[in-house]
C-alpha cells in the first residue's frame, strides 16, 4: 500500500526527548516499512525515519527558537499533503482534527488517530459538525465523551520488541515516576507514596513552561522536603531502558482521563510493575495483580508496593510482548487500511447532520 503519515511538528519523529505521538508515528512508520509498505512521513525536516521524509519544517519546532507560530507551519504542511492526496492510498493524520475541513471529500482515503483527551466542552460541537470523518481511538475508554462519530476501531499504542530490555532483577531498589510534571499526572501523590513506603522515588519528568508555576509552588518544594526523593529531570531514549528496569515499579498516580499512557507499556516492556490509579485507559493496560496494580487511593497505592514482590517480571514482559508490540499495532491498522480501501468501491454512507451548523455554546 502507499500510506502517508502526517504527524505533529513540535517534536521530530522520534522525539529526542518526550513526545509520546511523535513516538507511536515512528514505530508505526518503521514496521510498516519493515512490512514492504511504501510510506511517506509528513514530518519536521530533523525527523529520521526509513519511509521518504518530506520535511515540512526545518527542525522540531517545541525546541526551535526561530519558530514562534507553529500554525503557520502547519498550513504549509496540510498544503503540502493536500497537493500530494492523490499519490496515496491511505492518508493517516496524527494531528487532531485541524485537517477536517480541507480533507472531508476524501474522508474515505483517511484516517485520524485521536491521541488527546476528549473531554473537553470545546470538542463536542467540532466533532459533531464532522461525524463522517473516519477516527481511531487508543483506548475504549477515550470515546466515552464523543458524539457518535465514524469510530473505525480502537488500536493500543505498540513499541518495538527489541526497544527496551527485560530486567528481570532491578538494581536501583527505587520507585520510579517518568513522562511529565502537571496537576494532572500527580507527582504529588507520587512523592507521598515514597514517603510512606520509605522507598527512594527518582522523577524523570519536563517541566513544560505551562506547567512552571505548578513544579514551582507545589512540586518543587515537596521534592526539596523528601530526603528520599530525587528529580533527574528530563531524560532520553538512551536512558529510558536502565531507568525504568532498575526500577522496583513505575508509580501512575493520574487524576485525569488518560487516554494511553505509553510509559505504562514501556515499563511492562522492561518487566517492571506498574502502580497505577483507576483513570482512563488504565484498566485497559494494566492486568491487575500480573503487571501491576490498579488502586483508587493511597492507602491502596501504599499496600501495592508492598505487595510488589508477589508478581514476577517475566509475567510482566510476556504480557507486553503479547499486547503491546508494535507489529501487533501494525496489523490492527493494516486490518482499518484495507477495510477502508475495501469500502470505497460503495458509496460513502450521507453524512448525518453534517451540513447542519453546530449548537455552539458559552463556556465559562
Amino acid at each position: 500500500m502507499k500510506i502517508a503519515q502526517i504527524a505533529p511538528l513540535m517534536e521530530r519523529v522520534p522525539p529526542r526527548l518526550y513526545g509520546g505521538t511523535e513516538r507511536i508515528v515512528s514505530y508505526l512508520t518503521e514496521e510498516l516499512v519493515r512490512q514492504g509498505h511504501d510510506v511517506t512521513l509528513f514530518a519536521s525536516g530533523d525527523s529520521q525515519t526509513s519511509a521518504r521524509l518530506v520535511p515540512c519544517c526545518d527542525a522540531a519546532l517545541r525546541l526551535n527558537r526561530r519558530a514562534q507560530d507553529p500554525l503557520p507551519y502547519l498550513t504549509l504542511m496540510l498544503e503540502e499533503v493536500r497537493r500530494r492526496a492523490d499519490e496515496f492510498d491511505i492518508l493517516h493524520f496524527h494531528i487532531d482534527y485541524v485537517h477536517f475541513p480541507l480533507f472531508r471529500d476524501i474522508a474515505g482515503r483517511t484516517v485520524t488517530t485521536l491521541h488527546g483527551r476528549l473531554d473537553l466542552p470545546e470538542l463536542l460541537p467540532l466533532y459533531r459538525m464532522f461525524p463522517d470523518m473516519p477516527l481511531v481511538s487508543i483506548s475504549d475508554d477515550q470515546r466515552r465523551p464523543m458524539p457518535p462519530v465514524n469510530w473505525l476501531g480502537t488500536v493500543h499504542h505498540g513499541l518495538p520488541a527489541g526497544l527496551l530490555p527485560f530486567a528481570p532483577a532491578p538494581r536501583g531498589g527505587y520507585l520510579a515516576f517518568l513522562g511529565r510534571i502537571s496537576p494532572e499526572k500527580r507527582p504529588d501523590r507520587a512523592i507521598e507514596i515514597a514517603r510512606r513506603s520509605g522507598l527512594p522515588l527518582k522523577i524523570a519528568a519536563k517541566v513544560d513552561e505551562a506547567d512552571r508555576a505548578y513544579w514551582e509552588a507545589v512540586i518543587e518544594p515537596l521534592v526539596r522536603a523528601t530526603p528520599n526523593v530525587d528529580y533527574v529531570g528530563e531524560i532520553g531514549e538512551a536512558e529510558k531502558g536502565g531507568f525504568l528496569g532498575d526500577a522496583l515499579a513505575l508509580l501512575f498516580p493520574v487524576d485525569w482521563p488518560e487516554p494511553f499512557g505509553l510509559v505504562m507499556i514501556e515499563a511492562m516492556a522492561c518487566g517492571t510493575p506498574v502502580i497505577a490509579w483507576r483513570c482512563g485507559s488504565v484498566p485497559e493496560v494494566i492486568d491487575d495483580g500480573v503487571t501491576g496494580f490498579v488502586v483508587d487511593g493511597l492507602d491502596a497505592a501504599v499496600g501495592a508496593v508492598g505487595r510488589l514482590g508477589l508478581l514476577d517480571r517475566s509475567a510482566v514482559r510476556a504480557a507486553f510482548d503479547r499486547r503491546f508490540t508494535a507489529p501487533r499495532m501494525t496489523r490492527d491498522y493494516l486490518d482499518i487500511y484495507h477495510r477502508l480501501g475495501d469500502s470505497r468501491v460503495l458509496p460513502l454512507p450521507p453524512r448525518q447532520g453534517g451540513a447542519a451548523r453546530p449548537a455552539f455554546q458559552h463556556v465559562a
